[in-house]
């Protein structure tokens, strides 16, 4: 009889993620968990039936319909069938709304994460108008605009389908992505205090939201960052026509191929500013924040879900005589896998907790200060790990990683995303130091680091050693790079990515020492093999002996 290889199947995310309810019942109290754990069982019905769905048409694209038959210019972006159904059950799941309902007080943003983590590996990034939206939100908030929020909170917050809005975020213009100050959109102000915005958007994300926030430069203001506004459109009127837009084309991605990314014409689109007519880029930072945060949690699902797939793959394929999970060079490489996930899943989820904590105003200012640190150092470390385990988790299943039609190709086509979207690794390792720069000191992730290493058991005085002292090493060549003058010069910009994934990874060590000792105490050990294999990758990337020419010299 002719040989037909089983294919991997989804894990099932509470029975098959060892860290996620062992972190949850660790971090949240009983009245809580009481709440989030038949949520994220439902929510987990959802993702299988997500997940399905997803099989029938993995290569469903949106669709641009430019004119009707008649000639007429209609704009019309049909989604994919997946995507509809992921609507539904984002609003009725309240992906968005659980961080604002807070059901769970200080935990409703670890409930609302955990959540979007149990979802995402189903609904082709759906994740990505979500995060918009509850970025939207947040940035709506804190405006003080009680107008605007008013008219678009009930919506955005909504869980009924039908009602329920999400929002875009219109930045990037031909001009450049993460150098939005030279932004070429105009803002012409109307009567009544609304204005008109005029140029080009060269990449939306969801293009099909009911609303976006955006940046345009009022006409006569000054040039620079400073001189742009935060201004908030409603994409279609009240007869359902396009608010003074033009949709060019659809975008042809590497991946996320389901996410509709258009680039945009705006010829006369009605806005209204949001706070003022200034300080726009400083005025989208809590979206930005929440983003980034959001990009986080959705890189650590998309590895998860790669190495579930991978680890059943291993169980079942059977090569040399024996099943590739029984091979000692096969098991490795998973365990890497594994404990890259692990100590991202640390990390982020940190993350989360600290937000939840400052939005209701329990965090202390240590907290806070960490929170603002690690913002960016989370997004950049946890993006780049997601495309490394991706890009082995194709390898593990050889030849069939590659082939198009068993779906695996999209893990790393759709990983590749997380290190660019909302500030690339460079440009967020910059924001490190720009926030060093401000006054900040590295005094609250110290702290951070001791705590959790403090209590390690013997087994995990390695890795708990390796965190300390990689961060160790950051400070110190942090203070010997300043101490050259000019604020460290080239040679500080040279060494920033080093520096920031040293951070990011000392941490994630750290943090899963943490959970791997608590666990321990329990009779568990499997946490603490995690935790040593995790340190024996590389945790300090700083490099002291970098020569500061040798860049340009090696480029000619």
């Amino acid at each position: 009889m002719a040989f037909f290889q089983t294919p991997p199947e989804l894990p099932r995310a509470l029975d098959d993620d060892a860290l996620l309810l062992r972190w949850l019942r660790r971090h949240m109290p009983g009245d809580a968990l009481a709440v989030v754990e038949p949520e994220l069982r439902a929510a987990h019905g959802d993702a299988l039936a997500l997940y399905a769905a997803s099989q029938v048409d993995p290569h469903e694209a949106p669709r641009l319909t430019s004119w009707d038959a008649w000639g007429k210019r209609v704009d019309h972006i049909e989604l994919t069938s997946l995507w509809k159904k992921a609507q539904r059950v984002a609003a009725e799941r309240g992906v968005v709304a659980t961080a604002y309902e807070r059901k769970t007080a200080e935990h409703s943003r670890v409930h609302q994460f955990m959540l979007a983590y149990v979802l995402e590996p189903s609904w082709h990034v759906y994740s990505c108008p979500l995060a918009m939206t509850d970025g939207a939100a947040k940035t709506l908030l804190a405006s003080g605009n009680a107008a605007l929020a008013e008219r678009a909170l009930p919506r955005l917050l909504s869980r009924d389908p039908a009602r329920a809005w999400t929002s875009g975020q219109w930045m990037t213009e031909r001009t450049g992505g993460s150098d939005v100050a030279i932004s070429e959109t105009l803002a012409r102000p109307r009567d009544g205090g609304s204005f008109t915005l005029h140029g080009t958007k060269w990449f939306t994300s969801a293009t099909t939201s009911e609303m976006a926030l955006t940046l345009a430069r009022p006409e006569g203001g000054p040039p620079g960052g400073s001189g742009l506004a935060l201004f908030y459109v409603e994409t279609r009127d009240e007869e359902g026509r396009l608010n003074g837009l033009q949709i060019n084309r659809l975008k042809d991605k590497l991946g996320t191929r389901m996410v509709p990314t258009a680039e945009l014409l705006l010829e006369g689109t009605l806005a209204t500013p949001v706070m003022g007519l200034r300080d726009g880029i400083k005025n989208i930072t809590p979206m930005l924040a929440l983003t980034r945060t959001w990009n986080s949690v959705c890189a650590v699902a998309a590895m998860q879900k790669a190495v579930g797939l991978a680890r059943d793959y291993a169980r079942k394929r059977v090569a040399f005589g024996a099943t590739l999970a029984h091979k000692p060079l096969h098991a490795d490489t998973l365990a890497w896998m594994v404990a890259e996930t692990h100590g991202a899943f640390c990390l982020a989820f940190r993350v989360v907790e600290l937000l939840g904590r400052d939005e209701v105003s329990v965090a202390t200012d240590a907290e806070r200060a960490l929170l603002r640190l690690l913002t960016p150092i989370v997004k950049l470390t946890t993006g780049k790990q997601a495309v490394a385990v991706a890009s082995e988790a194709l390898e593990a299943f050889g030849g069939a990683g590659y082939v198009e039609d068993t779906g695996l190709p999209q893990l790393l086509r759709d990983a590749q995303v997380l290190p660019i979207w909302e500030g690339t690794t460079n440009v967020l390792s910059l924001d490190v130091l720009r926030v060093l720069g401000r006054g900040a000191t590295l005094a609250p992730l110290r702290a951070e680091i001791e705590r959790a290493t403090a209590s390690a058991p013997s087994g995990l005085e390695v890795p708990a050693r390796a965190a300390r002292e990689a961060l160790a090493h950051a400070e110190a060549w942090l203070a010997d790079t300043l101490q050259r003058g000019h604020g460290g010069g080239g040679a500080l910009e040279a060494g920033a990515r080093r520096f920031a994934l040293t951070l990011g990874r000392a941490t994630e060590l750290a943090l899963l020492v943490d959970e791997a000792a608590h666990a321990e105490r329990a009779g568990e050990l499997r946490l603490s093999a995690v935790a040593r294999r995790f340190a024996r990758s590389a945790i300090d990337l700083v490099d002291d002996g970098l020569v500061e020419g040798d860049a340009a010299l090696i480029l000619g």
